[in-house]
């Protein structure tokens, strides 16, 4: 999980802080840490925008800080254990007088509420705040700065209708957000323990979502990633049909953006109309981030995936013939409960035939509370991770050739940092922003969020290098 940094608010691209007291006074200060995906990053700049609106100063470091918000991920047993460390670090500031105190808000807190609470573990937490309870982060603030500890704890149940995310103070720079569609997931998948955490599937409806994207529009993004828990099922609760289709061609008639890229596509429900929405749209980019997990059926049928290895070949096979110049992300999962040496070396050659452009691979983690822990065939820890370490040796290679096939081609880039003079870093369609590689820049002063035309030199690892080829048809202006 990706440790975001604290937002410095002297930074050029931090938005502006609003003084919602109209006088401009300021309540306190804060520092805030956020942890996990960027569906959790939503949560955050949605609290960020709260706590602002409330008259929170947000300061750069958490040191002198009235009190410290961590946003926590529960997803897996790395990720809780990253994010028990952080609140240990901000713990120990609290006890040499470094803040006054520590609240903690999020999935970490939602996962362990089962399970006697986060306050039993770590009672010197001042404040926990589950996921549902984001809203009113700004009153959780207001009653820690009051003194106030009878109830330190706030859960509230998963929403029937959706969250409105507007009103953000976002973390991610000007010119790219995440825009969240939907919230929870119906799928029963065995191995996870999201839906405990984030409830059942709830679709935001089209024209939020619409008007939501017109706020960060006007604040600048030029590249919106539509994240949720399972993409391709927005819509069903709420319409009785998936409707992303539909929610696509209204986003790309909005002027001002360059790229929407969509994140976490469930290869059920992926349909021939989909398909040709992205194939035929200029701004829909054909990058799809779709985990599939695994292609033995058989694993699939114990995973409760609900489709098997034939369904996601010819899938796969569909994607790459319909869309031109189609980049797939996946991720799968080794040493699954009941994973022979046979299902594996059917992933394997599926990972050769298929040359996913990214890819990430995860041994199976043991999750208290989720279906997987009472099948059989657990495996060994070596085994697991020996599985993942052989396909991502094998990705690695597919990888590398890749990025060769691209030199001497010129890409258009949006650029994400100035390095230095004359140096920057970006991302060309195929690489969604801290997940895949970068493309490093030269032959020109570039600012965050100007896209340029970039002829690849050559490879560095996984990513790029190359020079502005045609510095009259770049984007100065950026976000």
């Amino acid at each position: 999980m990706t440790l975001l940094p604290i937002v410095d608010p002297s930074s050029e691209t931090t938005p502006q802080l609003l003084a919602p007291d109209h006088t401009g006074a300021v309540r306190g200060t804060y520092a805030f840490v956020s942890l996990g995906c960027p569906k959790n990053l939503v949560d955050s700049e949605k609290m960020l925008g709260a706590l602002s609106e409330a008259g929170y100063a947000l300061v750069s470091e958490p040191q002198g800080s009235d009190f410290v918000i961590v946003n926590t991920c529960g997803f897996i047993d790395s990720s809780r254990e990253e994010s028990r460390g952080v609140i240990r670090e901000m713990l120990d500031l609290k006890k040499s007088g470094g803040t006054r105190g520590v609240i903690v808000a999020g999935c970490l807190p939602e996962r362990l509420e089962q399970e006697g609470g986060l306050l039993k573990e770590m009672p010197e937490i001042d404040h926990v705040v589950g996921v549902f309870g984001r809203d009113e982060i700004a009153q959780v603030a207001r009653n820690f700065s009051s003194g106030i500890r009878e109830q330190r704890e706030l859960f509230r149940p998963a929403p029937i209708r959706s969250q409105n995310d507007q009103t953000r103070l976002r973390i991610t720079p000007p010119h790219y957000a995440y825009l969240k569609i939907s919230e929870g997931c119906d799928r029963t998948c065995t191995f996870c323990s999201i839906p405990s955490m984030r409830g059942k599937h709830v679709t935001k409806p089209i024209e939020m979502i619409v008007e939501e994207a017109q706020e960060l529009i006007a604040d600048g993004v030029r590249e919106l990633i539509l994240v949720a828990q399972d993409t391709t099922y927005y819509g069903m609760d709420l319409y009785g049909e998936v409707r992303l289709a539909a929610l696509l061609r209204e986003l790309e008639q909005l002027p001002g953006l360059d790229w929407i890229r969509v994140m976490y596509l469930y290869p059920i429900n992926f349909s021939d109309e989909l398909i040709q929405v992205i194939a035929d749209s200029p701004v829909i980019i054909p990058y799809l981030d779709m985990p599939l997990q695994h292609i033995s059926s058989s694993v699939l049928k114990r995973m409760q995936r609900r489709v098997n290895g034939d369904q996601t070949r010819e899938l796969v096979a569909k994607l790459r013939e319909r869309i031109p110049n189609v980049v797939l992300r996946t991720t799968f999962i080794t040493g699954f409960p009941g994973e022979t040496d046979a299902d594996f070396a059917d992933l394997r050659r599926f990972v050769e035939e298929t040359r996913f452009e990214r890819m990430g691979v995860f041994p199976w983690s043991p999750e208290p509370g989720t279906p997987a822990m009472k099948l059989d065939g657990h495996l060994p820890e070596d085994i697991r991770n020996s599985r993942r370490d052989e396909l991502m040796q094998l990705q690695q290679q597919i990888a590398f050739e890749h990025a060769e096939s691209l030199i001497g081609y010129e890409l258009d880039v949006l650029i994400d940092e100035q390095l230095e003079e004359g140096v920057s870093i970006g991302r060309t369609f195929a690489d969604a922003p801290e997940i895949d590689a970068s493309v490093i820049v030269t032959g020109a002063d570039l600012q965050p969020g100007v896209m340029v035309p970039v002829e690849i030199l050559q490879r560095d690892d996984y990513d790029l290098v190359g020079v502005v080829s045609d510095p009259e048809a770049a984007d100065y202006e950026g976000a």
